[in-house]
């Protein structure tokens, strides 16, 4: 048995918390998120697994799922769209997420404080005096007679409330009526504006869960655990998390991570050897394992973070060698072929430069299919 494993034990014997590293955090975090080995599941249930997937960019989802599923398709995402069994809106930190249509349900409402907290902090001054409550009435009866881009929902507001900022009487819609984006936005291959109607108009009487907030970090910890308070509250945007954490803390198990910050988990969650090697992994931009710590060296290191993450809140596509963000990626379209451009942060070992071109060559595969020219640079 491994090292840190006898060192877990030995601390329970003692009645003291396990002490997880870095490494064994970083571990379990691939483990959850199904990056150590693809899963033959139906996305759909990945989706919900994932509690969402961060969706500013409406392509970033299929690198998501790409990445994490055996033989994803892009059509296996697009026709989930089309179908309605998943939708685009606000929840988490007041960003776009891709989630079951059920999930949309069940998760809007336990986030309404932060869609309202943002609204105040962007808006505050220009709606003091406005009757809300007309404002979203107005607004839903619009966009649920003809779907809307947000621009052309402010304008239309605008006709009964001239006085007040357009895109501040389209925020108070979006932040008090749940907004999904319709395709062809978020279809793969496709662009288009987002045009926005209520999900209530979008899906009809779906039937739906009536989540808690402590369902909501349990899932959380499923997913993303074993993490602290500031960990949940960052992921969810939500604030005062610690009493319901403690509410959950006769089922959890507990740990430290070497900076002495306790962590919550749920007891039969996966939290491998912190030694197993895992393959190169190629994620999309905004993806979730990146935005969801306080703490966010279980997945990058802190002098990377300037080289990810843009002054203008873009999240740019990263590389996992050894777990751990070690570069980024673009893809460039030329005369008949695709470049995959890769920025690497440190110097790989030749084995390991020739797994990531391995994995690469299957990314562009994947986007353009094997017909097409592939090239792969390094800088």
């Amino acid at each position: 048995m491994e090292k840190n494993n006898i060192a877990q034990k030995k601390d329970h014997l003692l009645g003291m918390p396990p002490v997880l590293s870095t490494r064994a955090l970083n571990r379990a975090l691939l483990a959850r998120q199904m990056l150590l080995t693809r899963v033959n599941l139906p996305v759909l249930e990945a989706i919900k697994r994932l509690v969402g997937i961060q969706a500013q960019d409406p392509n970033a989802p299929y690198f998501t799922l790409w990445t994490r599923i055996e033989e994803f398709r892009p059509e296996d995402l697009s026709s989930l769209i089309q179908d309605k069994k998943v939708v685009r809106l606000s929840l988490m930190r007041s960003t776009i997420h891709l989630v079951s249509s059920q999930d949309s349900l069940s998760l809007r409402p336990l986030v309404q404080p932060v869609q309202e907290s943002v609204l105040k902090s962007s808006f505050g001054k220009a709606l003091n005096g406005l009757d809300v409550q007309a404002v979203v009435d107005t607004g839903r009866s619009l966009i649920e007679t003809n779907p809307l881009t947000f621009s052309e929902l402010g304008k239309q507001l605008n006709a009964k409330w001239p006085d007040v900022d357009s895109a501040a009487l389209a925020a108070v819609i979006r932040t008090f009526v749940p907004l999904v984006q319709l395709p062809p936005r978020g279809l793969w291959g496709m662009s288009g504006q987002a045009i926005h109607t209520s999900s209530e108009a979008w899906l009809g009487n779906l039937p739906f869960l009536n989540l808690t907030i402590n369902d909501l970090i349990l899932r959380y910890l499923a997913v993303f655990g074993p993490a602290t308070i500031q960990d949940i509250q960052v992921w969810s945007g939500l604030t005062k998390l610690k009493e319901k954490v403690e509410q959950l803390r006769p089922q959890l198990t507990i740990f430290h991570d070497d900076q002495g910050n306790e962590l919550f988990d749920i007891p039969d969650a996966p939290r491998p050897d912190q030694n197993i090697l895992p393959p190169p992994r190629f994620l999309g931009g905004f993806d979730n394992i990146l935005l969801s710590y306080a703490d966010r060296k279980r997945i990058i290191e802190d002098e990377y973070r300037n080289k990810v993450f843009t002054k203008n809140g873009i999240i740019k596509p990263t590389i996992l060698i050894d777990g751990f963000v070690s570069g980024t990626w673009k893809v460039q379209k030329e005369k008949g072929s695709l470049r995959l451009m890769i920025e690497l942060f440190k110097k790989l070992p030749s084995e390991e430069l020739k797994a990531l071109t391995k994995e690469g060559t299957q990314l562009l595969d994947f986007i353009a299919g094997r017909e097409s020219s592939h090239v792969i640079q390094f800088f």
